[in-house]
């Protein structure tokens, strides 16, 4: 019957892919009763951030509840956004948004646009991005872009979800908005509440804010590549509040650099399946079914990579720092010192080195580290030669000082006959009864 309808002999059934047994693998690691948590733009780019920390490749791609699982060992993250910020934060999106995004258009066309005048509300479409489930949104999605596209119109879409291949399951991504141009071009916006004083933000902001649209790019990369004529532009468009205003104001944001890290870390994820097989037999991170002492075995059972940073970004940052606080481990004082220390690793192996202890006496870092502890105890020498000198000097002239106290005379102390606040009353009395 295949042959008359013309498709020919039935294929070999195709073998298993093996994206399906990472998944399962995944799914035994999270739990087979727990639902992945969603990988979203921010922790995608966290892991940018920290690319070597194996620990959060693997939790984030088994889809594990960092926050549960924080506390379930007994060090839970203290930070998170207030109802205030969000809030305010919504408002202000909501205002950058009004009337057909009226005011987003103008300062795209301000900042982006060249000469070309911004256009009018009713030249804009805003195409509605609303259907059941992610999968049917993100599907919305691509196809308003694709209209909008091959219409050579302006667009604007307020929160298409993206979906981006990450560890062989769909992570889900909702940028503030993305407007289409006429020629063609996609232009990530970044919306956010921190402000923008005399024209500049907060570097770190700005930053965090940077690699969270370098993921929404990336996304959207995904999806240019099956629309012709679409190009997605690498300088995105951040509108902060202004000064300390309300009123929205905008900057271009290149996020070249930070396209390229997320696509070499996403690169790196796709090797998960490797950190998952170095685990031992049985590992699981199921908040269920393990105690704290198992779930801690299980999690000190794939490597991290600690930074001050992680504080602000990861949700295991403080079970990381209290483990590499006890371990000694240079990490904890920094990404910069723990470069600058080469192979000492531990605070008690520097603290060697630096003393003659141990350490090779030809490794520049040891070198250093010998000099600057040198260094250390003649200023420390010196300075307590100068108490020393001082509490001497002290010493001598505390005699000279009790004698003269001891030959002064005595002070004289107040006699009862002082005129008192009533005198002049009964002086005037007396004044008066004499005439």
């Amino acid at each position: 019957m295949s042959d008359s309808l013309g498709s020919g002999p039935a294929p070999a059934p195709p073998a298993p892919p093996p994206q399906t047994t990472l998944r399962r693998r995944l799914a035994e690691l999270r739990g087979p009763a727990a639902a992945p948590h969603p990988l979203d733009a921010r922790a995608l780019a966290a892991l940018a951030a920290n690319p070597g920390c194996r620990r959060r490749a693997l939790l984030d791609g088994a889809g594990v509840d960092k926050a549960a699982l924080a506390s379930a060992l007994g060090s839970p993250a203290p930070y998170g956004q207030s109802q205030f910020a969000f809030m305010r934060g919504n408002a202000f999106e909501a205002k950058v948004k009004a009337d057909g995004g009226t005011e987003l258009m103008r300062l795209l066309s301000e900042r982006l646009g060249g000469q070309s005048p911004p256009p009018a509300s009713d030249e804009v479409l805003v195409p509605e991005l609303s259907a059941a489930g992610p999968e049917g949104r993100t599907a919305r999605t691509a196809l308003a872009l694709r209209e909008a596209t091959e219409a050579r119109a302006w667009a604007l879409l307020d929160h298409p979800l993206l979906a981006l291949e990450v560890a062989g399951s769909p992570a889900y991504l909702e940028p503030d908005a993305v407007v289409v141009r006429p020629d063609g071009r996609w232009t990530v916006v970044e919306i956010k509440s921190f402000p923008m004083i005399d024209g500049s933000a907060d570097a770190a902001k700005v930053g965090a804010a940077a690699r969270q649209a370098a993921v929404y790019v990336l996304a959207l990369e995904r999806v240019a590549l099956h629309t012709a004529g679409a190009e997605v532009a690498d300088r995105v468009l951040l509108v902060c509040p202004k000064d300390f205003s309300n009123l929205p104001a905008a900057s271009v944001v290149d996020v070249r650099k930070q396209l390229s890290v997320t696509r070499r870390q996403l690169a790196r994820l796709t090797r998960i399946e490797d950190i998952a097989a170095g685990l031992p037999e049985g590992t699981t991170f199921d908040l269920d079914r393990c105690s704290g002492e198992e779930l801690t075995a299980a999690v000190e059972s794939v490597a991290a990579a600690y930074a001050p940073e992680c504080l602000s970004t990861c949700e295991l940052a403080f079970h990381c720092r209290h483990r590499a606080r006890a371990q000694g481990a240079v990490e904890t004082l920094g990404r910069g010192v723990r470069g600058e220390l080469g192979g000492l690793t531990t605070v008690g192996a520097v603290l060697a080195a630096a003393h003659g202890g141990a350490g090779d006496p030809a490794d520049p870092t040891v070198g250093a580290l010998r000099r600057a502890a040198a260094l250390r105890a003649e200023a420390l020498a010196a300075a307590k030669a100068s108490r020393e000198a001082v509490a001497g000097a002290v010493t001598e002239s505390a005699p000279t000082e009790s004698a003269s106290t001891e030959s002064a005379p005595p002070e004289s102390a107040p006699t009862e006959s002082a005129p008192t606040e009533s005198a002049p009353t009964e002086s005037a009395n007396e004044a008066v009864t004499c005439r």
